[in-house]
């Protein structure tokens, strides 16, 4: 899955046509509060040429530690202005703009790095996939698990068959990403605050007022927006199993969530589902069923935990014909086998994956040797598209979805088709 060599041509490589690979490369920031402060603290030993922030309060933190850098609240302004000194990009913006903001810097023949999910649709995944190929950038998706130890660990006991074949996955995150009881609040009038630059930050969502239950930091509970528990938690805990068994695109996918009221609550995610995910057998390994579970509706425990280990809140309980493994998030964290006396029995295999030595660290070194980063858009594009195929059929009020990937459809409901690639507004659309 790290991909086969690509050849990036020097002016790819530096933008300024200056830069030698093992030279520092040149970095723009769009979204440097919150998350992206993050993000650029992680690529802070290059140089980082310009910031693109549409909140400058958010930004501040960043703004101050870096003051020389220039700044921007438009990445389409930042890149007319500065294209030929940058490089490569971070993206860290809110979900809904992701896509528009990677592929400005992709048609120009930038690298990205971009939060994820990688993007709002279906639509968008496809596009930002192929756009990648065709301009030949170095991208990275920024599921940091999957440059960790512990994700390479558990392929490589998957692989070894630890627990025989896989059959069944019960993965998920009681985190609650839904704007719900904030539904009442968006009667009310807010002003919008001054260092906010508000139609920006809608991008191509479709207009409406400015409300704090959206923004700062709670935007991932609408769904004109973010991609609710579901989409934020997917691309960390599926990450593994989605590696380990080449799940590739399901063949169904289902939705149930309870206390939830399409007609009056549909601007929201919902405080819990269940979606599964039905993945055909391919070469190796047999048939799989992913059981997503989200907020409120838990993960089961499995049978062969031991009554002083907790419940799995974040993570996965993977289930062969052999055992059964569990792990956390973000890499398969704190996997093991279970019971610990099946643990402690394992002769563990040799490694076989190549190791990295950090998720950012490795999209840079990637840019100078010319290669694909560990999670680039081929891998964490399907990873994102999974959970969107969830989110739509949580629309779909319980319906099983039958999909088919190659054509890019669902084959059995054709309203479940008018979500893959939603109305924007005028000229934000890829």
């Amino acid at each position: 899955m790290l991909g086969a060599p690509m050849i990036v041509p020097r002016h790819v490589i530096a933008g300024s046509g200056q830069t030698p690979p093992s030279g520092k490369i040149n970095i723009a920031g769009i979204g440097v509060g919150g998350m992206g402060h993050g993000d650029i603290m992680s690529v802070s030993g290059e140089n980082l040429v310009a910031f693109c922030d549409v909140d400058e309060t958010r930004a501040a933190k960043t703004f101050q530690k870096f003051p020389g850098v220039r700044r921007f609240k438009d990445f389409r302004k930042m890149f007319d202005a500065m294209e030929k000194q940058i490089d490569a990009v971070t993206v860290s913006t809110p979900d809904h703009t992701h896509a528009v903001a990677a592929m400005a810097a992709i048609k120009r023949g930038k690298h990205v790095y971009c939060q994820k999910p990688l993007a709002h649709s279906v639509h968008e995944v496809r596009r930002l996939m192929a756009a990648a190929r065709e301009h030949n950038v170095v991208t990275q998706l920024g599921n940091q698990g999957h440059s960790t130890e512990s994700i390479r660990i558990f392929c490589e006991w998957i692989g070894d068959g630890a627990i025989g074949k896989v059959h069944t996955i019960h993965a998920g995150c009681n985190k609650v990403n839904s704007g719900i009881n904030a539904l009442p609040s968006l009667k009310e009038k807010h002003e919008t605050p001054r260092d906010l630059d508000w139609d920006l930050w809608l991008g191509p969502a479709k207009g409406r007022p400015y409300n704090p239950a959206y923004a700062p930091g709670k935007w991932r509970g609408w769904v004109p927006f973010g991609n609710g528990t579901l989409g934020d938690w997917v691309c960390h805990v599926v990450d593994p199993v989605f590696w380990a068994l080449d799940l590739g695109a399901p063949a169904t996918v289902q939705s149930t969530a309870k206390d939830y009221d399409l007609k009056t609550q549909g601007d929201v995610f919902p405080t819990g589902q269940i979606t599964t995910f039905e993945f055909p057998a391919k070469a190796g390994r047999g048939p799989v069923t992913l059981h997503w579970y989200s907020g409120t509706e838990r993960i089961p425990r499995p049978p062969e935990l031991e009554p002083e280990r907790n419940d799995i809140e974040i993570g996965a309980a993977v289930i062969g014909d052999k055992g059964t493994i569990t792990y956390g998030s973000h890499g398969a964290s704190g996997v093991r086998i279970v019971p610990e006396t099946k643990m402690k029995a394992y002769q563990r295999p040799e490694k076989t994956l190549p190791r990295v030595k950090e998720h950012h660290q490795d999209w840079l070194d990637a840019i100078r040797a010319g290669r694909k980063a560990g999670s680039d858009f081929s891998y964490g594009g399907p990873l994102t598209e999974l959970a969107l195929l969830g989110i739509i059929s949580i629309k779909m009020g319980g319906r099983k979805l039958e999909w088919d990937a190659a054509r890019m459809k669902f084959a059995n409901c054709p309203k479940a088709n008018e979500h893959l690639n939603p109305a924007c507004r005028s000229g934000w659309r890829l």
